[in-house]
Order: C-alpha cells, then structure tokens, then sequence
C-alpha cells in the first residue's frame, strides 16, 4: 500500500502503544510499518531535502499531535508510552484520529495557536490543517519555487544573443569542475568551425580536451547537428564533447549518441541546463537561506547494555 500520511498514522501509533509498553521512536516506527504492510522500498523512500526516511517522518509528526493533545507521555527519555487521556480516547473506539479530532483538547489547541473560546471563530491557525507534514509541505514550496526559477532561466536563455549563450555555458561547465585548477576555457568565436562553439583544456598542455556546441534554439535538436558535431571533434582530436540547448534533442539524436564508437558525447535539453546552473550558481542569486535541525536520535539513544 502506498505510505500514509501522518494523519493517518495517528490512530494506529495510539493503538499500538495501548498494551502500556514503552517503545523508542525507532521500535514503533518499525511496528507501524509492518502493520501498514509497506514495502523494503517504500520504508526506504526519503524525504527530497534529507535523509531521513518519508515514513518515520511522518511518525515522528503524528507523535508531536498526539503528544501535544496530551494522549501520549514520555515515561523515560527517548521512550513513549500512552497516557491516561490516550486511553480514554480509545474506549471511545474512534474511526480515526486526526488534527480535526484532537482539536477537543484545550492543550492541543494552545499548540495550533487558538483557546477554545477562538474556535468557531474562523481565526487562521498557526498549523495549516494537511496530509503533509510541515517539512513535506516546506519541500514542496521549495520544489514550486525552484521550477519557476528554471523556468525563468530559460527564458532568459532564450532571448539572449547566441555569444552571450556560449559564454554561459562555458562558464557552467568551468563551474561544474570542468577544466580543473590548471585548464582553461574558450569560446571559438569563428564561423564554420564545425560546429564547435567552445573547448576546454582539462590540463595546461591541451592533453585532455573537451568540445563544447551551444544551440539557443526553438526547435527540437536533431541528429544531423549532432553527427556534424562529431565529425568537427576529429579536427582536434577530441574524444569528449557536450551540446548544451535550450530547446531539446529529437530521440534520432538520442539514439545516434548512445551508439557513438570512440567518443563520449553528453547532450544537455532546456530543462537539464537551467537546474545546473541554479545548481552550480550561475546566473543566480542566494535570496534567502533556512537551516532546519531535527533532534537527534543517536543523541538519545542510551547503552541499555
């Protein structure tokens, strides 16, 4: 089944802890997957901005409800067990526990930032009501955010000159460590050069050299160009090269590389050149830094040995 949002994840936390045993986070984050019968792949599955597995964090946020409207204690550190109110809570036999659910407890509602004489009143909660957890959602605006700067990028890439673009991709390349602390980079600067827009010298003496085309395109980029590039790499003897587009490559050109004898030539589409240059910095600026910090469960964990 697929992984469950931490919403969901709430009444079976509450149900596995009712035996009144007290478990680590890691104990029962290993008993909710069993019980959700996820797969080794799923329980694997990380968050895009970490390490941390998709599943233990979302229950590791459905204890931080579940500890906020009191229904679970902490008996010991870095063990969890279920508290009176917890109890209560399950001879009711709830159909499901979730952020709705537990805004009946006044402690709960101190968390999301309302009294119980503000609900009802339509004021805005400091915790937005979701299926995602709050780094999830983080992730997502990051993701929203990052795809419109790419798009951007392109656009820009787009409407400027030709020269000024095979300056850009020299300049992406050399900041991608192409080139090294010895080599240099070079835009031709020629007409019928074959093709070839710029090269990179990976050592001082021109040993190991790359060949570079740069094609501000609309339309897709098909196998003709690449094979002509290709044929312009022998001039100098090159057995590398990169074409870098800002439209894309039809799949003839796609196939025509992968059968390539005696050279390697990578092709770099629209989509693929914008997010390395907000990778590699160029063309962008750092507007805003977050730093997130997470407790540490090693930290916590004691030697019961």
């Amino acid at each position: 089944m697929a992984i469950p949002d931490f919403q969901s994840v709430m009444l079976p936390f509450l149900e596995t802890l009712q035996d009144g045993k007290e478990r680590t986070m890691r104990e029962l984050t290993e008993q909710l997957a069993l019980r959700f019968k996820l797969t080794e792949e799923e329980r694997q599955e990380h968050l895009p901005s970490g390490p941390q597995s998709l599943f233990y964090n979302r229950v590791a946020w459905a204890k931080t409800h579940l500890k906020n409207a009191l229904l679970i204690d902490n008996p010991v550190r870095g063990k969890v067990s279920i508290s009176k109110e917890g109890r209560k809570v399950l001879l009711h036999k709830p159909s499901s526990i979730n952020s709705k659910f537990l805004k009946q407890f006044p402690s709960y509602l101190k968390f999301i930032g309302h009294t119980p004489d503000q609900e009802g009143e339509g004021k805005q909660e400091t915790v937005i009501e979701s299926t995602q957890t709050p780094l999830e959602l983080m992730d997502a605006s990051f993701n929203t955010l990052r795809k419109a700067t790419a798009e951007e990028l392109l656009a820009r890439l787009q409407t400027c000159s030709p020269a000024f673009f095979e300056q850009v991709v020299v300049r992406l390349l050399r900041a991608m460590g192409y080139g090294g602390v010895t080599g240099e980079a070079s835009v031709t600067g020629k007409s019928g050069d074959g093709g070839i827009d710029g090269i990179i010298k990976k050592d001082k003496l021109g040993l190991d050299v790359v060949c570079i085309q740069a094609k501000r395109w609309d339309g897709s980029v098909g196998r003709p160009v690449i094979q002509g590039f290709v044929g312009s790499m022998d001039y100098i003897r090159a057995k590398k090269g990169v074409i870098l587009t800002t439209s894309q490559f039809t799949k003839d050109a796609l196939d025509y590389v992968d059968r390539i004898e005696g050279k390697k030539v990578v092709l770099i589409d629209g989509p693929q050149l914008a997010n390395l240059m907000i990778e590699h910095n160029v063309g962008v600026n750092l507007t805003k830094l977050y730093e997130l910090k997470e407790v540490s469960n090693d930290f916590f964990d004691e030697d019961e040995g």
